[in-house]
């Protein structure tokens, strides 16, 4: 698969997905759009996948929305908008619903669209020198990439409205505070942090991962018996797994469980 916005490989049984164009500052634009979901594909089809990892080439995670790119054409804009958003929108709920976690680690600048890409993973670590940035609202846009939807559920509607409106930019320290952050680690050590929690995750039981995604998601939606109903068919359909069995049978044997995802 040739990339020109990422590159891509597979080890250990984690995916990892690096922003690839440093020099632009990372930006979302539409090769980005287009790759970003032609990966969450790769990624949902290949049975190795059991976690995912998202970092980036360059001095910062993301400066966001490419607007070098935007400014190309005034009459073509809302073309442009609805066609990468239609292919960048389907990566990220592919990527949100799929049974692989998705950890996501940032460095120095993480703005607008780049910053909604860190909300919507499972794990976000960073830096102590990072910064998240809404942006949407000094561009005059409402905002994508997911972030009307995963920020209030991380930090509450009030510091959302925050973040989007007012244009707040968060410290980590304050992203970590206000429940946007895992994890904070110092530059040196970003790599090996993020690359350990999602080998972690990755030896981890997968398909009870995807359900504990799915149910996450949905407990906003879903009046309290639906959800308990849901939860009862998560539980019935990971008690049809050779995992947890297994599992059960090696805590009751005080050996360490072994996932491989059946």
């Amino acid at each position: 698969m040739e990339l020109k916005a990422f590159t891509f490989s597979i080890a250990n049984g984690v995916a990892h997905i690096t922003m690839n164009q440093p020099e632009l500052g990372n930006p979302i634009n539409r090769i980005f759009c287009e790759e970003y979901d032609a990966l969450s594909i790769v990624c949902e089809q290949n049975p190795e996948v059991r976690a995912i990892l998202i970092d980036a080439n360059g001095t910062n995670f993301s400066l966001g929305g490419d607007l070098k790119y935007f400014k190309q054409s005034r009459e073509a804009l809302p073309r442009e908008f609805k066609e990468m958003t239609d292919r960048l929108h389907a990566g990220v709920a592919r990527f949100r619903r799929l049974d692989a976690p998705v950890v996501i680690a940032a460095d120095n600048l993480v703005v607008g669209g780049g910053a909604a890409v860190a909300a919507g993973a499972d794990v976000l670590i960073c830096t102590d020198r990072a910064k998240f940035y809404g942006a949407f609202a000094g561009i005059g846009v409402s905002g994508d990439t997911g972030m009307s939807h995963f920020l209030p559920r991380l930090v509450g509607v009030r510091k959302a409205v925050e973040f989007m409106m007012l244009n707040k930019m968060w410290s980590a320290q304050e992203a970590l505070d206000n429940g946007l952050v895992s994890e904070i680690v110092a530059p040196d050590e970003l790599a090996s942090r993020a690359r350990a929690v999602a080998e972690q995750l990755a030896a981890g039981p997968t398909g009870a991962f995807g359900r504990m995604k799915r149910l996450l998601l949905s407990t906003w939606d879903q009046p309290l018996e639906q959800q308990l109903a849901s939860e009862a068919a998560g539980m019935v359909e990971c008690a049809k797994s050779e995992d947890t069995w297994n599992a059960i049978n090696a805590v009751l044997a005080k050996q360490k469980p072994v996932f491989n995802n059946q």
